[in-house]
């Protein structure tokens, strides 16, 4: 659907090119502010550069493990790498066999960095989406603030994919808001790691069969292609491993899904019965009716974030670093006017205080605890908030509604000031 330039409020809401986006901010736009920020922006950046010198991040050392073991049959998937299972698709691995043939310092240093890169791309797409124009200070003040989310340090710190598959989604959902061919990176996303497929079922509800047959082809050779390369852990993994949970810890704290947060307070994964599959199905169905509601109206952001949360709520694991779409959240509620809101949440995903409840994995942890058990599913809480928070905003349309949506964006290179 193409994007309808829209006139002009004459009072009420703001437009949606002149929302209070970072960049409004008096000080950021003075020459001092963009120096500050600036200047935070490469102290984070070397902080980066200095943590991939001396840490090697876990997860990318299972991806590396499962890069070199890509062509070794089953032994992808039984084969552990310091205590933790390979637990992507085949395609995945085959990925990461060229990074896995270079020095590993080469290659921390490479894909935290890129981590980085994707971030501040996906900010981009983000204020593109929202119908502001990218200057550079606001961009710069976006990967400032955003760096200090923990779904995003914990990212980095894990050494995981969740950025770049950020902004793989996000330069798709660009791509059809502004009524291009799309699906190659969301179909990619999919294949690397499968919740991003559910913006397939995005493209179909708001009409664009052609893209979702592209995300789905796209998928379909990826899927295939790792078949090629290791037909015996293709089988393996797609006949059993792919729904299987009892290879992660889901009660850990980490894990913000619904799942998750009932195994925590029934007691473990024993009293989680077959009743539970009908709530993802109930959350996915109302949170999809939305996305596609959004994406009719040509509110592409909406949707978008809409969508992402939708996918963290139905999975069964949601790590706290899974959480990356909070981010176009944050600009959504920002583009509503919703500042207090909006600070909220960025507070609670900078602060993460899941990490300070119990999570031990002992006994006591599990059960009701009054503001403990809140605490300890504050992303799943919050997550579930922003959704309720865009409903009553946008369903049913207020009089205000189209004064929300965001008019055509450039589409160009990053501006100065």
């Amino acid at each position: 659907m193409t994007a309808v330039s829209l006139p002009e409020p004459a009072t009420g809401l703001p437009d949606a090119a002149d929302l209070p986006l970072p960049a409004r901010l008096g000080w950021v736009a003075t020459r001092h502010g963009r120096q500050l920020i600036s200047g935070v922006v490469l102290l984070e950046i070397a902080l980066v550069a200095g943590f991939a010198l001396v840490y090697r991040p876990l997860d990318l050392q299972i991806y590396l493990g499962g890069g070199r073991a890509v062509t070794s049959g089953t032994r992808l998937y039984l084969g552990m790498v310091q205590g933790n299972w390979f637990t992507y698709p085949p395609f995945a691995a085959a990925l990461f066999t060229p990074l896995a043939a270079i020095p590993a310092l080469v290659a921390r240093l490479a894909w935290e960095l890129g981590s980085v890169a994707a971030f501040g791309w996906a900010c981009v797409l983000t204020l593109r989406l929202a119908g502001n124009r990218p200057v550079r200070s606001t961009v710069l003040t976006m990967l400032a603030a955003g760096l200090l989310l923990e779904p995003v340090y914990h990212t980095l710190y894990q050494g995981q994919v969740n950025l770049f598959l950020l902004a793989l989604v996000l330069a798709d959902m660009w791509r059809v808001a502004r009524g291009r061919p799309a699906g190659i990176g969301i179909g990619l996303a999919a294949a690397i790691k499968l919740i991003p497929g559910i913006f397939i079922v995005l493209l179909v509800l708001s009409g664009r069969i052609r893209d979702a047959v592209m995300s789905a082809a796209t998928f379909a050779c990826c899927t295939l292609a790792g078949f090629l390369v290791n037909p015996g852990a293709s089988r393996l993994y797609w006949t059993h491993l792919f729904f299987d949970t009892s290879r992660v810890a889901a009660a850990y704290i980490s894990n913000q899904s619904l799942y998750a947060a009932l195994v925590r307070i029934l007691g473990g994964v024993g009293h989680v019965g077959s009743w539970y599959y009908a709530i993802p199905c109930v959350l996915g169905a109302l949170g999809l009716a939305l996305a596609g509601r959004l994406a009719r109206r040509a509110d592409w952001l909406g949707a978008t974030a809409v969508t992402g949360i939708t996918g963290l709520l139905v999975s069964p694991i949601s790590w706290t670093h899974h959480w990356v779409w909070v981010m176009p959240a944050l600009v959504v509620l920002v583009r509503y006017g919703a500042r207090g809101p909006a600070t909220c949440l960025y507070v609670l995903f900078a602060l993460a205080p899941m990490w300070w409840t119990p999570h031990s994995g002992e006994a006591g942890d599990y059960g009701l605890h009054g503001l403990v058990t809140v605490l300890a599913n504050c992303f799943l809480f919050a997550g579930m908030s922003v959704m309720a928070y865009i409903c009553v905003r946008t369903w049913p349309p207020g009089p205000g509604f189209l004064r929300l949506l965001p008019r055509p964006a450039d589409s160009g290179d990053i501006p100065g000031e």
